[in-house]
Formats: structure tokens, sequence, C-alpha cells
């Protein structure tokens, strides 16, 4: 088969017509399978329409030409699709889970999440894993018989265990909820409808995942050249970069820097999708799971990168880590961010009629305790755009720092 075209579906993809159903009952739709109809109720909801003025790395301001959270998104879907299609999964659960991934971030990318879990602290907390479930499962409000889009079972799923299970057999908590347990969003939910917490997700799932690191990497490289926070030749520090830095230079001689820093993030792009196909043929190759309920319980991971490719991979993480994400120039920005977000949950806290009247309390009337609250406020912030955020705090404060 050649590189790119489609395999044919496999045995331990998804299937959409035995799909686990939806929390509300619906009629199947006539023309859509039940995953493709999951994935357009993502693109049009509310949500995600707002992502294009959510941070990715920079705040929008800074310039037309850098990643926001919506053309991230897009690429992530590229991406997982790519590797879908090669894989003979299905294609509109993986679009699905890569549209999704990011629903629950809140303004201001990782510094608003930050703050956000600041100000939660004494309430659960904020995880913008448990915030996109509460989006697809409550905060959208678009259908007349159930809130949130009534997502099939394998896409809720996909959303909140795309990293892989949350808890062991016990229902202990796992990685980075092993100290604080689960978030309230999740563990209550997962209390209404079991999404089996303990095992893997689909292959969907894993490939939505992990074509996130691909593009971010990637993506994140290109943004910090237009940035001017690093150059082409400072990539270099990198082996697999200067590998290919050297062998672009070779093949092109004088290539200015635009195309050159273009043609590395596709030549990284290509390399990493190869080695994630080829490193998931020779998982499955051994585990030779015959359905998705077989890859759920499986006991491992099958997709990700070769060993070759996991070391480059941490090695580019490295780079940004030092060369982006805590350069100066960033870090300024982000910290005024996390206080603007802040700021905004102190004032609507002690202050609740500043809150839009639909946001002012409980739907049924009902007084709100402190915890209710304080997690209605963080639902309305997770919800902002960063233009929003920052027009807010015009109104409600006398100073309001520019973020650039």
């Amino acid at each position: 088969m050649s590189v790119g075209m489609a395999a044919p579906r496999a045995l331990y993809a998804c299937d959409p017509d035995r799909n686990r159903g939806r929390q509300f009952p619906e009629a199947p739709s006539r023309t859509r399978s039940a995953f493709r109809r999951d994935c357009d109720r993502v693109i049009h909801s509310t949500a995600f329409r707002r992502l294009k003025h959510k941070t990715q790395v920079f705040v929008f301001h800074e310039g037309d030409h850098y990643r926001t959270r919506l053309t991230h998104t897009l690429e992530v879907a590229q991406i997982a699709r790519a590797v879908a299609r090669q894989l003979g999964l299905d294609e509109d659960l993986t679009e699905t889970l890569a549209l999704a991934h990011d629903l629950g971030h809140p303004p201001f990318g990782h510094a608003g999440e930050r703050a956000l879990d600041a100000c939660l602290e004494a309430h659960g907390g904020f995880d913008h894993n448990a915030q996109a479930l509460r989006v697809v499962t409550a905060l959208e409000h678009r259908y007349p018989d159930f809130d949130g889009l009534n997502l099939t079972w394998e896409s809720l799923e996909g959303i909140v265990k795309h990293n892989g299970p949350l808890t062991a057999a016990d229902g202990s908590p796992l990685a980075r909820y092993a100290q604080h347990g689960l978030p309230l969003g999740i563990a209550a939910f997962n209390a209404h409808l079991d999404l089996e917490l303990a095992s893997f997700a689909s292959l969907e799932a894993q490939v939505a995942a992990i074509a996130d690191d691909i593009a971010y990497d990637a993506h994140d490289i290109d943004d910090g050249l237009r940035a001017g926070l690093f150059s082409i030749d400072d990539l270099k520090a990198i082996p697999l970069a200067r590998g290919i830095i050297d062998d672009i230079d070779g093949r092109y001689p004088g290539l200015d820097q635009n195309r050159r820093g273009a043609e590395l993030v596709r030549e990284l792009i290509s390399y990493l999708i190869g080695a994630v196909v080829g490193e998931a043929q020779r998982r499955l190759g051994v585990v030779r799971p015959v359905s998705a309920e077989a890859v759920r319980h499986c006991g491992r991971q099958l997709i990700a990168f070769s060993d070759e490719a996991a070391e480059a991979e941490r090695a580019i993480k490295s780079f940004l880590w030092t060369g982006m994400y805590r350069h100066p120039r960033v870090m300024r920005v982000m910290v005024e961010a996390e206080c603007l977000v802040a700021d905004l949950f102190s004032r609507y806290t002690r202050r609740p009629e500043d809150l839009p009247p639909e946001w002012q309390s409980a739907s049924d009337g009902e007084a709100a305790s402190e915890a209710d609250q304080a997690r209605r406020i963080g639902n309305f912030i997770a919800g902002m755009t960063d233009r929003f955020a920052i027009t807010e705090h015009i109104r409600l404060f006398d100073s309001t720092p520019e973020l650039r």
C-alpha cells in the first residue's frame, strides 16, 4: 500500500454502526454515521467557534499569522486523519476527538488554566479535559431536548481518556491525578455514565492525542521562528532538526529563511507521522486486537512514537520549553494574563451582579452554594476568548495590562 492511501477498515477500529449510544436516545441520522454526526456537532458548537480567539502561545493581537487554538486544532485534525487513514481507523471519530480536544481551554492558554486552577483550588481546581467534558455534556445550549451535544459514548470516552487510563482497576487515580484525585467534572459524570476510566481509549482517541503532540511540536517551531525567538540555525541543537536542516541546505543551497523554515516544519511532520504509523503497525502486529474492545483492554498504549522518534520528540519539547515557552517575552505576557484572569474571578466572586444575567444564579432559581457559584464563575471565564476577557477587564477595572 502506498503512503497516504487509505487502508480498509480494520477489525480494531471503532464501528459507528455498533457504537454504545448516546446519553439521550436519538433516532439515527438518515445521511450521516453516528461519528460523523458527532464531528459536525462539534464544528457547529459555540465553544468551537470561540477557539478562533483563544491563545495557543501568542495572544491574538500579536499578529494574524500565529496559531490560535482554532488553527492549531485544525492542524491536529489534519494530522490525525492522515494517521487514521493509514491504520484503517474511523476517520470521523478521529476527527471528532481532534477537533474537541481543546474545547475546555480557557483564555490565554496554559496561563489561563493555571490561574483558574488556583482560583478554584478550594472547589476542586480546574482541568481543561474535565472542562471539555462539561462543554459537550452541559454548557452548550443548542438543542431543545438536552444540554450539551449528546455525543456518542465513544466520543465522550475519547475526550476524557485520550492520554490513557485515569484510574487503576481499583479506582485509584493515576498519573497527574494521583496526588489530588480525579477532577470533579469527570468523577461526577462518570458516576452517571461509566466511561471505564481504568481502560485505554480507542485507537482513534490515541491517534488524536499523538497528533496534538506532532502539531504543536512542529508548529510552535514555526511560530517561534516567525516571532524571532530563535533562528533556524539555533534549532540545530536538536539532533533530528540538525539532520533535516543539513539535508535541506544540501538540496536547496541559498534558500530564503521563510522557505527554509517551512520545509523544516514539513519534514518534521512527515517524519513524526511516519514514525507513529510504523510503531503502531508494529505494536498492533504483536497484540493483534480483533476489536475496539480488545484495544481498550490490551493493557498498553498502541499508538506511540518509536523509541528513536520519542527521543527526538523529547529533544524538540526541551528546546521549545527553554527557547519559547519560558522566553522572557512570552513569560511576561503570560504572567500578566494570569493576573487578569485572577482579577476577573475575584471581581465576579465579590460582585456577582457584574456577571451576565444568565450566569448570576442557578437555572432553577435556587440559591447557589459557594462551591456552585465558584464553579459557575469558572465556567463563564473558561468560555471567554482572549479578546472578551480583556474587554471585560477594561469594563470592570481602572487599569488593564496590554499583554504585548
